[in-house]
């Protein structure tokens, strides 16, 4: 099922739209929230569908882990109990990943079948091809599915870049060729190439040449410093079509995010906002906020006054710190609600300010009170 975008305002090279698919409507640019397991951490799919954005976006789409989701419960168990949405009562639209990321995190045997790796919940031997990958989300039911791609640590040898280019474009035709379910799931390709910039370009002609619904940049933001992402990211949206929606995968800073809206990118996902959210900090318009600060310990301030979100509309940061001190397991899910609230309402004023010309004013509000 391939997607398209229909681009409604633009700012130099950052691009506002909407991608219609099977399920319904999506309004870019997006951020997705990480649902490992098969849920968001710390928070219910029923709050998750009420979350707004002042404007009032919600969660659009929510990702789950094919690593993750194959070796607990299993795929075939998914597919049985009615695929993801039904399995996890969200009505949203679902992305899954190939589980790539993960099994090569964990030193697999890779070969130009596949990878194989030991599972980290039992430690039984599985193999992961292209082909399986793809089986396997079809067994899920995700609206989007990615194929499996090798990605590189960073920094790397240019061979070694080189190769993970080649092998992740000779596995990305055979996931295409794998693909049974167009009619109802779009399949993305994955261009990888490292920091080389030439690698990059490369790797994104080779993977629109093999004509996919949608495309993904990965490989960056893996603790490379953002003045070497940006420009590896900037060669990549160069071979990429404009008619069709672009993804940086693993990103979640609000720095990062909106430098690679202003370069073209449509979609974002990261554990960051909730990662943060469960060791008590919080993303507010100044910056990052530590709630266990001794200074807050008497404050009967919201966490954010503009926020619209059911934790600062009804929690002071007094109590909220005193939660988190004492470790009460409500902590993480009251301020999982803040930081999602907050990520999409930034979402939101990126969105809002491409349509309006002054993505570079917001640009520049950003970096400030994100500086470090």
């Amino acid at each position: 099922m391939k997607l398209n975008i229909e681009v409604t305002a633009t700012d130099g090279s950052a691009r506002a739209g909407v991608v219609r698919t099977g399920r319904g409507e999506l309004r870019t640019p997006l951020f997705m929230p990480v649902g490992t397991r098969g849920t968001v951490r710390s928070i219910s799919t029923d709050e998750l569908s009420r979350l707004a954005a002042p404007a009032g976006t919600g969660v659009e789409v929510m990702l789950a882990n094919t690593y993750h989701l194959m070796l607990r419960p299993g795929a075939r168990t998914v597919a049985e109990l009615g695929g993801l949405h039904r399995f996890t009562g969200w009505d949203g639209h679902h992305l899954t990943d190939s589980g790539g990321y993960q099994v090569f995190s964990l030193s697999p045997k890779v070969t130009e079948e596949g990878v194989r790796f030991r599972s980290t919940y039992d430690g039984d031997r599985h193999l992961l091809t292209p082909e399986s990958a793809v089986e396997l989300q079809e067994l899920l039911g995700a609206d989007i599915q990615m194929v499996l791609d090798v990605c590189s640590p960073l920094p790397s040898p240019t061979t070694a870049l080189r190769a993970a280019v080649d092998r992740t474009a000779r596995w990305a035709e055979r996931a295409r060729v794998a693909h049974r379910r167009g009619a109802d799931q779009a399949l993305f390709g994955i261009v990888q190439g490292g920091d080389d910039r030439d690698l990059r370009r490369e790797s994104a002609r080779r993977t629109v040449a093999l004509d996919f619904d949608g495309y993904a940049v990965g490989g960056l933001s893996v603790g490379e410093p953002r003045e070497v992402m940006l420009p590896a990211l900037a060669a990549a949206i160069e071979e990429l079509p404009d008619d069709q929606p672009r993804y940086l995968m693993g990103v979640g800073d609000p720095v990062s995010i909106i430098e690679a809206v202003a370069l073209g990118v449509d979609m974002f996902d990261c554990v960051l906002p909730t990662r943060l959210a469960r060791h008590g900090t919080i993303l507010t318009d100044a910056g990052r906020l530590s709630i266990k600060r001794t200074e807050f310990a008497t404050s009967d301030e919201p966490l954010d006054p503009t926020c619209p979100c059911s934790t600062c509309r009804r929690c002071s940061r007094g109590y909220l710190r005193h939660l988190a001190t004492v470790r009460e397991p409500v902590a993480a899910n009251l301020f999982t609600v803040h930081n999602l609230t907050w990520i999409l309402g930034f979402v939101e004023q990126v969105r809002a300010a491409i349509g309006a010309g002054t993505l570079s004013e917001l640009r520049a509000s950003t970096a400030a009170a994100w500086a470090g």
